[in-house]
């Protein structure tokens, strides 16, 4: 048995102790799930867990319960996704750049241009080829895909300078994270990836370590970076939709019943989430405006470029195929 294996067994164990050593309603309930995200109580993404786990308790009248664990309260994503992979029950929130270190394809949702709208996202869930990727990490990696609802909308380029087309970006250290389709985007569309944790990216950018980054208005208001980066150039290179997923070995305990509520209330809670989140953004780009920030609107961009330099991403990873069957899914 090697390490990591070992680690996630011990971890489970210790997952299911805290489990039975909870209160009355997770004593009460059948079934719990503990669920963790990366973001702060005061983040949209909690509050919609939150909503999550009440609207489940009260369709299943108790017998499936989630806790939920803001703040990486246990543990990394990476460390969680493991011990969920050895049948833990916990859930967590996830992009398709982390699923796509397992199954490839999958990828390509947080690709350059490849969804623009939660009409799309809806869509892009149904489709068949997105059916068989989700079951593949099930049945191969013990990843269940819940949901992919929870859309943060475009992520833009924010810097110290207005950028209108591709080549405006050339030579500048763009701030992105570090799995293969961000990296791979960030460099198709012309600028230099740097792979930075998000706690290090405010101290990068007063030292000019990076020269901007690529982010929705939410996360980089939250972040104060609009103290260090005053231009903010709409490029919407990507359309930012994260995954809800748990433990398939633990998912499949379930009846089929409460799988399903599981599921339409994991969904219901994250379209609710994303129009608050689009709300949001609207105010905050008022707001920015309004304190002397600069915004590049999409109008004024060659997006027409951005997107046909964007598919090298597609190329260079190899999962062009798997772009276009979702292009022809939606009919683009």
């Amino acid at each position: 048995m090697n390490f990591k294996k070992f680690l996630a067994i011990i971890c489970m164990a210790l997952c299911m102790t805290m489990v039975f050593a909870g209160g009355s309603s997770e004593s009460s309930a059948e079934y719990t799930l503990m669920f963790a995200h990366s973001l702060t109580e005061n983040d949209p993404w909690h509050q919609a867990a939150l909503n999550w786990a009440q609207a489940v308790e009260e369709r299943t009248n108790g017998a499936v319960h989630i806790d939920v664990y803001p703040n990486s309260q246990l543990g990394s994503e990476e460390d969680v996704i493991e011990q969920m992979r050895a049948g833990a029950n916990l859930g967590y929130n996830t992009d398709s750049a982390r699923l796509g270190n397992y199954v490839p394809e999958i990828s390509v949702f947080n690709g350059p241009y490849m969804l623009s709208s939660e009409e799309e996202v809806r869509k892009a869930s149904e489709l068949d080829c997105v059916k068989e990727w989700e079951q593949e990490l099930a049945d191969e990696y013990g990843i269940k895909v819940l949901s992919f609802a929870y859309i943060q909308g475009p992520r833009n380029i924010i810097s110290n300078k207005a950028v209108y087309k591709p080549s405006d970006l050339s030579g500048m250290r763009i701030r992105t994270a570090g799995a293969p389709i961000w990296q791979e985007s960030v460099r198709a569309i012309g600028a230099t990836p740097v792979s930075l944790s998000r706690s290090e990216i405010y101290s990068a950018g007063q030292t000019k370590a990076i020269e901007g980054l690529e982010d929705v208005y939410t996360a980089y208001t939250n972040a104060q970076l609009d103290e260090v980066f005053k231009v903010v150039s709409e490029t919407g290179h990507i359309y930012l939709v994260n995954f809800i997923v748990c433990s398939a070995d633990w998912f499949n305990t379930l009846p089929e019943e409460y799988q399903q509520i599981l599921v339409e209330e994991a969904d219901n809670a994250g379209y609710a989430m994303s129009k608050e989140i689009e709300k949001q953004a609207a105010e905050i780009r008022e707001q920015l405006i309004a304190e002397g920030i600069t915004i590049v609107p999409a109008s004024e961009i060659d997006l027409a470029a951005f997107q046909e330099a964007g598919e090298q991403a597609y190329v260079t990873l190899g999962i062009e195929d798997a772009k276009n069957l979702v292009y022809e899914g939606l009919g683009k």
